[in-house]
């Protein structure tokens, strides 16, 4: 098959907006492969996805910063690169209350990051 006959993620704007079309389904572009390699990358720090993993699972949805860093044998400072490297990837997101920071999970996000993995004609595929 030749390169012009592959359809390539991210090029057809109307495939973009019916919600990520799976990897599995065609190549995809460099600009997405950019992004997606970005979430993967957060994802592939055993400390970043075992907060990840806390944050998600926490009752209410969300957790103080003061109740994440005693789960480690690392600094607060070190918690926080972490947490930040989360954030910029678009998996959380915080809130400033007082002297705490609140973090909860994006779902979408995971959704998104979920739906990408998905294979082609699946129960619940969308693409």
């Amino acid at each position: 098959m030749s390169k012009q006959e592959w359809v390539v993620l991210g090029q057809d704007e109307a495939e973009a907006d019916a919600c990520c079309p799976t990897v599995l389904a065609a190549p995809l572009d460099e600009a997405r492969a950019a992004d997606l390699a970005k979430v993967f990358k957060a994802l592939g720090d055993p400390v970043r996805l075992r907060l990840l993993s806390m944050i998600a699972s926490r009752d209410g949805g969300e957790i103080c910063v003061g109740d994440l860093t005693p789960a480690f044998d690392l600094s607060q400072p070190t918690i926080s690169h972490h947490l930040k490297q989360l954030r910029q990837a678009g998996l959380i997101d915080s809130e400033r209350r007082g002297t705490w920071v609140y973090y909860r999970l994006l779902p979408e996000a995971v959704e998104r990051l979920g739906a990408v993995l998905r294979l082609p004609g699946r129960a619940g595929d969308r693409t």
